[in-house]
């Protein structure tokens, strides 16, 4: 069931999976909720939890305000998070973030982590977008220079816009069909045809503009719940040395390396992954 929940004065697209009694969680989508594949989401489900996967601000059927000048910070997508599970209820809730919403749901579990019961973390990394920690492996440049200097597509173009989306998987170390057709349904779920608007989704370029601000890594060791941390091996975006570094300063976490896989979940590591989350509780 896919509709919008009004929290903190904006409006969040949801998607539930699942019985509605059964333990929460809460998938940030990064930035829409189709970075979570649907099978993943419906193996949690028949696993016995209530999946609830969400866009954050700027993306899919959430509020959309300028994306090149967002009026709020990372801890205000934090605060949406630990809002939502109050509004959901079920809470306290297991809380996953994909990519750049990893960083939100780092945040979201250290500001408030009365709202949360564990934290599963997926291609993502441990500081904001922008210079990198000496101890950190930077976006691999050459990888970034192939994927940063192709044509742009004609955004107001579904067809296009798709073709795009796969060209830019094989990149990431992705299945470009599926990023094909995930591109499409993204395009489909923006509000209006603002070509800027479908570009913003598609690239999640908000956080490029966000302020970040202050840093939350030194504050990871009192991170005191049980902790996931999901990785591809194959991401060049965020390389796999991200995903250590999270392993390691949060207590006790557990680190899942995708062989396979890139920036996103693979259709062959599904079963894994759902099964490492379930266990997580």
């Amino acid at each position: 069931m896919t509709t919008t929940v009004h929290v903190r004065g904006v409006d969040l697209g949801i998607e539930s999976f699942g019985d509605h009694d059964a333990p929460l969680i809460l998938l940030a989508g990064g930035t829409t909720m189709l970075s979570w594949p649907d099978a993943l989401c419906e193996r949690l489900a028949a696993g016995g939890r209530r999946v609830v996967r969400y866009d954050l601000r700027d993306s899919g059927a959430s509020t959309a305000g300028d994306p090149e000048a967002p009026a709020y910070t990372l801890r205000d997508l934090a605060a949406d998070a630990a809002a939502l599970v109050g509004t959901l209820g079920g809470g306290p809730a297991h809380l996953a973030g994909i990519g750049v919403a990893g960083m939100v749901a780092q945040v979201a579990v250290l500001d408030h982590p009365e709202a949360f019961s564990a934290l599963t973390l997926a291609g993502t990394r441990p500081v904001a977008p922008g210079p990198v920690d000496d101890d950190l492996p930077d976006h691999d440049q050459a990888a970034l220079g192939r994927l940063f200097s192709r044509p742009q597509p004609d955004w107001s173009d579904r067809d296009e816009v798709a073709e795009f989306a796969a060209a830019g998987a094989e990149v990431l170390g992705n299945d470009p069909g599926a990023a094909r057709e995930t591109a499409a349904r993204v395009w489909d779920r923006t509000p209006g045809d603002d070509p800027q608007v479908h570009a913003a989704n598609q690239l999640g370029m908000v956080f490029s503009r966000l302020d970040c601000r202050p840093r939350w890594r030194e504050r990871l060791p009192g991170l005191a719940r049980p902790t996931l941390v999901v990785h591809g091996r194959r991401d060049p975006f965020f390389p796999v040395g991200n995903g250590e570094a999270l392993a390691r300063e949060i207590p006790g976490a557990r680190l899942l390396v995708l062989e396979e896989c890139g920036t996103a979940i693979g259709a062959g590591a599904v079963e894994e992954v759902a099964e490492a989350m379930l266990a997580l509780g």
